[in-house]
């Protein structure tokens, strides 16, 4: 039976529409050839029978149009009795009139408006499939299909669809970790995360993960292992490439084991598919600079004019720090000349700052300034770093004017003024025992919102031990200590000179201990500082239970003195 012409609203008392799971009273009967006159008479609903035939209406109620499509004519041959809708009032349409009423309807599986009635003679809409699928996501089979295969059973689809999803999603946050403990240079944890997901049967490890791990070992100072994750790879049939050859390299070079990196050379020049290149060279070239095997590095280079490689800027600019440091000027200046020669390695601003450095740590500044203007007519252009060598170096000279003129210079360009700016300026007034200006120069940089480092500590406990000023060093110490500093060697170092200097040798090896207790290597400036600081003493028992500990470090000489 349709829905009702209108909504009756009847007293609270009503049976019909009490609260209540009273069976609705019986309809009343339609007389045959009762057509629509379309003043509201088609579709009377039950309530109508307790006000007797016709178009009465009932008192005291309001009474609804309805909706054109709930229209139709009532059956000319049966009248039916009304069934039980699950819908509400208006919102699903009856089918058109045209004779017979419909089959009761099934239950709905849509929301009011989702479907339309049927218009083709009284038939009922078609019966819609409940969906699995948001409105608008996947195309509907149209009401006209009479198409009759077998749809896809889309429930073990879906499960089998999520069970996959979940496996990779599993597998990205666990790649995330393995690339969170990389990023984070945490070697330890980032082999244990690696050897987890080697167990799993959908991941297979690739070049690119071998090779973040071998440089993170190698950077780590875990050559050994690199090595050995390098062996592993070769064993699960991946093979080898000249990147990874190169970061083994790298991972040998970083530890000082420069036999073992030439050794890895040779194998690279046997194997036809791992061939060394301009940046293989270039790594044991750093190695053999920083272990003044120039002997090595000529051989280097020969080596790489046999197999036609040309060394690059990158390559000429070690060798170039190389000679410097070492103070083979002439060598240096050769090394330049054939950069300012040749038409594939052009220097460049990191060669430019090389020679600034140079020159700056060496106390030359009118060389420095002579090599400033000549890069300049080249075309070099200077970056922030070069800007902090030259304050760096007029501060070591006590040149604040010319330090201040270049800061200003700084800020007309706009050249953000870093952390290495703030502890170049510290540093010449902690040299020279300004503890006024230094700590005026140190509050300004925490006022601009940037972070003091390592550097900048030690540089203000040398100052303020300097001059005299114990009490703040002792500050300076906490405060880097609510603010996370790294305490590494170089920072020890400026504390126990400082006890040192304020006679406190029972603080200094306390500090020294602490050092030890967190496994900060102490280097030769260290045991320099604790050796002087006993012989003033004439603590001779002290020097000799240093000497026993560390031979290297504190060799003989120094204990007969």
């Amino acid at each position: 039976m349709g829905t009702p012409a209108y909504t009756a609203s009847l007293s609270p008392g009503s049976a019909l529409f009490s609260n209540s799971r009273m069976p609705p009273p019986p309809p009343r009967l339609l007389r045959p050839g009762l057509g629509m006159s379309g003043r509201g008479e088609a579709g009377v609903s039950s309530a109508a029978g307790r006000y007797g035939g016709g178009r009465l209406t009932p008192p005291q109620e309001k009474r609804r149009p309805p909706p054109l499509q709930e229209r139709r004519r009532p059956s000319e041959s049966s009248e039916l009795p009304e069934r039980k809708r699950h819908w509400k009032a208006g919102e699903f349409p009856v089918p058109s009139a045209g004779g017979r009423a419909g089959p009761p309807q099934e239950k709905r599986h849509w929301k009011a408006g989702s479907a339309g009635g049927g218009r083709d003679g009284g038939r009922p809409a078609p019966r819609q499939e409940k969906r699995h699928w948001k409105a608008g996501e996947f195309p509907a089979t149209s009401i006209g299909s009479d198409s009759k295969a077998a749809r896809t059973p889309l429930k073990n689809v879906k499960k089998r669809l999520d069970a996959r999803a979940d496996a990779k999603a599993w597998a990205c946050t666990v790649t995330e970790a393995l690339a969170d403990r990389i990023n984070s240079k945490n070697w330890k944890e980032a082999l244990q995360v690696f050897e987890m997901l080697k167990e799993q049967p959908f991941y297979h490890p690739k070049e690119g993960t071998y090779m973040k791990l071998i440089v993170l070992l190698g950077r780590s100072g875990q050559a050994a292992r690199a090595h050995q994750l390098f062996d592993e790879m070769r064993q699960q049939e991946c093979e080898p490439t000249p990147e990874l050859y190169t970061a083994l390299i790298g991972a040998y070079c970083r530890s000082g084991l420069l036999d073992e990196a030439l050794q890895l050379l040779t194998e690279m020049k046997v194997s036809p598919l791992c061939q060394p290149d301009v940046y293989t060279y270039s790594t044991i070239i750093k190695a053999c600079v920083d272990e003044t095997r120039f002997d090595l590095v000529d051989a280097m280079y020969k080596d790489m004019a046999e197999r036609l490689i040309s060394p690059n800027t990158v390559t000429q600019n070690i060798v170039l720090s190389g000679y410097g440091k070492a103070g083979r000027l002439d060598d240096m200046e050769r090394v330049l000349s054939d950069m300012l020669d040749s038409t594939t390695c052009k220097p460049d601003v990191w060669t430019m700052n090389i020679i600034l450095s140079l020159f700056g740590n060496m106390g030359q500044v009118e060389a420095m300034e002579r090599w400033y203007e000549k890069f300049r007519s080249y075309g070099i252009e200077p970056e922030t770093r070069t800007l902090n060598i030259i304050i760096g170096a007029y501060g070591k000279k006590r040149m604040y004017d010319k330090m201040s003129a270049v800061m200003e210079y700084m800020r007309k360009l706009a050249f953000p003024w870093t952390t290495a700016t703030y502890n170049n300026v510290i540093e010449a007034f902690a040299e020279a025992g300004d503890a006024k200006n230094m700590e005026h120069t140190f509050n300004q940089m925490r006022s601009e919102g940037m972070k003091p480092d390592t550097k900048t500590f030690c540089c203000l406990i040398n100052g303020f031990s300097k001059a005299g000023l114990f009490h703040k060093v002792v500050g300076m110490v906490k405060l880097a200590e609510r603010l996370d500093v790294p305490a590494n060697t170089s920072f020890h170092n400026a504390i126990l000179e400082a006890c040192a200097k304020a006679d406190d040798l029972v603080e200094m090896e306390r500090v020294f201990m602490h050092m030890k207790h967190k496994q900060c290597d102490p280097d030769a400036m260290t045991y320099s500082i604790l050796v002087e600081a006993y012989r003033k003493e004439g603590m001779t028992d002290k020097i000799y239970t240093l000497h026993q500990e560390n031979p290297t470090l504190v060799p003989t000489d120094l204990v007969m003195v």
